[in-house]
């Protein structure tokens, strides 16, 4: 260090960050437990939540729940994903081991996105085709529809 800088003093700009929106720890994955393959013969529900339990493994950031029934019916498996201030994303058909996987990814995608707002094309092609429902976050703004602030 010279002796001109040691005497002058440091010039900081403060340049304000933007502020990311990422979702409220932890992401939820909620499993219905109830579902019923298609012909209604086998629950399907158990596995499709053993094997996301497996994929996701153990991870503080998110919590993966069985739930009774996330009344899709039609679409067995079924899985939702959410957090506190994130979008709830709901998925249907979906089966064990590609819908397992394809959670994993679609959670990591979750929590790096604003609100949860995983970019179409991050999605996997399973997760495109069993869309059933993409809620906002419950703060989101009435008055335009514009993300809150």
């Amino acid at each position: 260090m010279d002796r001109d800088s040691a005497t002058k003093p440091a010039r900081q700009a403060l340049i304000e960050q933007p502020q990311a929106n990422l979702p409220d720890r932890p992401v939820v994955v909620s499993v219905c437990i109830t579902c019923k393959a298609a012909d209604g013969a086998a629950v399907v529900g158990p596995e499709m939540y053993a094997a996301v339990q497996a994929a996701i493994g153990k991870d503080a950031n998110i919590a993966v729940r069985p739930v009774q029934c996330l009344s899709v019916c039609k679409r067995p498996a079924t899985v939702a994903v959410t957090s506190p201030d994130g979008y709830t994303f709901m998925f249907g058909d979906l089966q064990t081991e590609s819908g397992a996987a394809a959670l994993v990814s679609f959670v990591q995608s979750y929590q790096k996105s604003d609100f949860g707002l995983v970019p179409w094309r991050e999605r996997a092609e399973v997760l495109r085709k069993g869309m059933v429902a993409r809620v906002p976050p419950i703060r989101w703004s009435p008055d335009d529809g514009r993300a809150p602030k």
